[in-house]
Parts: C-alpha cells; sequence; structure tokens
C-alpha cells in the first residue's frame, strides 16, 4: 500500500511538472502512467485522474503566470464554461465504449498530442539550420481578445471539456495548440491562460459520473493531487524563465512512445 502511494505520488509530481511547463492539467501524463505502473484499467485510470485535477492543484503556477502577465482571464473564464459543459459527455461516451476500442482511441489521441508538442516541421527547420532567430528573443504575439470571439472560445472550451471526459485529461493539450494556432496567442499565454481555465473545479460531471459507475479511486486521487500542486509550480518558472522549445519536443517523444504501447495494447 505504501508503495502504491509512493508511485502515484510520483506520477503527479510528474504530471505537476509537466503542467506548469505546458498549460496540461496533468491527465495525459496520470492517466497512462496509471495504467502501466499501477495496474488500472482505462476508464478508472480516466476517473481517478479526473477526481485528482478537481482540486485547485494549478493555483501556484497560475499565479506565477499571473505576476508574469501571462494569462488572459476573460478567456479563462469562457473555456471554463465550455469545459465544465463538454466533460459529462465525453465521461458517458467513454463509459459505454468497449475497453479496447477506448484504448485504440487514446493511443489514436496521444499521436496527435505527440504531432503537436514535436512540431516536425519546426524540427526540420532546425535541422536544415534555417530557425536563425531565438524564440525567447522575440516579441511576444499579440493576444487575440476573446470578447468579440465568445462564440468560438466557450465551443473550445466544449471540444476540450469532451477530450477531458472521454480521456481522464484537463483538456489543456487541447486548448493550448488552438489558442497557439487559431487565435495567435503568444505560447505562454496560452499555456497561462489554459491553466487558468483548468484552475476551477471543470472536471465535476465527469467525476460524478464516472464514481457512479464506480470508476474512480480516492486514496490514490489525493496523493495524485498533491503531487500536481507542488510539481506545478516548478514546471511553471522552468517555462516562464527558460526557452521550453527542446523540452516540447522530448515531451512530444514521450507521448509518441505511450500512443504506440495505448495502440498495440488495445489490439490485444
Amino acid at each position: 500500500m505504501t508503495s502504491q502511494i509512493g508511485i502515484v505520488l510520483l506520477i503527479g509530481l510528474i504530471a505537476g511538472v509537466m503542467s506548469g511547463m505546458f498549460g496540461i492539467g496533468g491527465g495525459v501524463i496520470i492517466v497512462p502512467a496509471l495504467i502501466i505502473f499501477a495496474g488500472f484499467p482505462q476508464t478508472l485510470a480516466n476517473g481517478t485522474s479526473l477526481a485528482a485535477l478537481l482540486l485547485p492543484v494549478a493555483i501556484f503556477a497560475v499565479l506565477a503566470y499571473y505576476r508574469a502577465k501571462l494569462i488572459d482571464i476573460k478567456a479563462s473564464v469562457m473555456i471554463a464554461l465550455g469545459l465544465f459543459t463538454g466533460v459529462f459527455g465525453g465521461a458517458k461516451i467513454a463509459l459505454n465504449l468497449p475497453a479496447n476500442t477506448l484504448m485504440q482511441l487514446y493511443g489514436l489521441f496521444l499521436l496527435y498530442a505527440s504531432w503537436r508538442f514535436i512540431e516536425p516541421a519546426e524540427l526540420w527547420q532546425l535541422i536544415l539550420k534555417k530557425e536563425k532567430t531565438d524564440s525567447s528573443n522575440t516579441a511576444p504575439k499579440s493576444i487575440k481578445k476573446p470578447n468579440s470571439n465568445v462564440f468560438l472560445i466557450i465551443p473550445l472550451g466544449i471540444i476540450a471539456g469532451l477530450f477531458s471526459g472521454l480521456f481522464g485529461i484537463g483538456g489543456g493539450i487541447i486548448i493550448v495548440p488552438v489558442l497557439s494556432t487559431f487565435f495567435h496567442y503568444n505560447h505562454k499565454i496560452a499555456i497561462g491562460t489554459s491553466l487558468g481555465a483548468l484552475l476551477l473545479p471543470v472536471g465535476l460531471p465527469g467525476v460524478i459520473c464516472y464514481g457512479l459507475a464506480g470508476q474512480f479511486d480516492v486514496l490514490s486521487a489525493a496523493p495524485v493531487a498533491l503531487g500536481l500542486l507542488i510539481g506545478a509550480i516548478f514546471g511553471a518558472n522552468i517555462t516562464i524563465k527558460l526557452p521550453s522549445m527542446i523540452i516540447r519536443k522530448l515531451y512530444g517523444l514521450f507521448l509518441f512512445f505511450i500512443a504506440l504501447n495505448s495502440i498495440f495494447q488495445g489490439w490485444i
């Protein structure tokens, strides 16, 4: 029992560092880690991850981004509203899918996530030495103010909420690349805004859904949440102070191998 608590605490700590660095809730780390290292089935890992993310585990990371003026609070609130709306639907879908199908879908989702973090086109430019400008020294992109885009920002939250309930993630893996790519947010501001949206208990409907099906472990969720709380502030400080391009790509490679493992297990 003690070793199990130690494992899930370490999982939460690592997920917290990744959360603070990349603006994700941490579920994209927590779920596969619980499956691989703690022997959880997919839906139990999903529910436990969402339960751990209910607490404001990223509060210190959000404060760090806020002090650095790297968060758009209005957009965070609108995205949170969408997340709260969509997460229940995702959880219902997950609980009614065959386990192998859910595992395969999760693997495909992680392949997409790894591609977004690795960004092959950018990596190819670096290999050819065409990237001559240090991204950390360039001026931040202007934020596309969400006031005139309510009908786009809220649906973004709903879609992220569906993924959150379906795979037990926070939703930041969807939010950050969309804010950066389609709403022209500076990458660090997108991360801060995503963490701000995930600070509220937006996964509550999903947790209720998984809980009614007996698919979350509160004794594991608590140490995971503690690890998230501690790790997120370290991750935030790393991203705020240092260029995170190399770390992003290493993280993308990690997701790639986890995705292959999930898809392969789904075929068994």
